[in-house]
């Protein structure tokens, strides 16, 4: 059984690999600044999951505690952004 856990995971892994490859393109060449926003969200929020993975495969879960970090970094960087959006200034 650890065997397929083990398959699943690395199969799981090389997905991730490939979004997080779409996601750079679309980060590079987006058309918008909101398509390359979007993209960098995806991409870090790909990259939580990925660590979370990680901390599963190698069993150590202080990996975990980092990625959860990264997370709600993730998410104050999303308000700050949506903020900026919304008013056209910061600390308004």
């Amino acid at each position: 059984m650890e065997e397929v856990i083990i398959r699943t995971i690395e199969f799981v892994v090389l997905i991730y690999l490939a979004s997080a490859t779409l996601f750079i393109v679309r980060a590079v060449r987006g058309p918008t600044a909101f398509d390359r926003v979007l993209a960098v969200d995806a991409l870090s929020y790909d990259l939580a999951v990925f660590m979370t993975i990680l901390a599963l495969y190698l069993g150590e879960p202080m990996i975990a505690v980092g990625a959860v970090i990264l997370t709600l970094w993730i998410y104050s960087l999303d308000i700050y952004i949506s903020k900026y959006v919304e008013s056209e200034s910061i600390g308004d």
